[in-house]
């Protein structure tokens, strides 16, 4: 078994806080429109995505860019 005590849940990609917002019905349709126009596997992937989208854009997040695999949406574990 590893030693992951060092590893940050960033980069181990564990989730460990919940967060709840109360959006309007406009928003949601927008971002239910978006998620089936990328496929995205659910809500949550989804507003993970664009929050890390827009995060990189304005400079607060290192976005790593993988396309087209799940693990990118938090569905799977990397395994590498």
């Amino acid at each position: 078994m590893e030693d992951n005590a060092n590893i940050s849940s960033s980069e181990s990609g564990k989730r460990i806080e919940r967060l709840q917002i109360m959006i309007t019905e406009d928003e949601l349709l927008a971002l239910d429109n978006w998620r089936f126009a990328e496929r995205m596997p659910s809500r949550s992937a989804a507003v993970r995505e664009l929050l890390r989208r827009g995060l990189a854009d304005e400079g607060f997040y290192d976005q790593k860019i993988l396309k087209n695999q799940s693990s990118n949406y938090g569905i799977l574990e990397n395994e590498n």
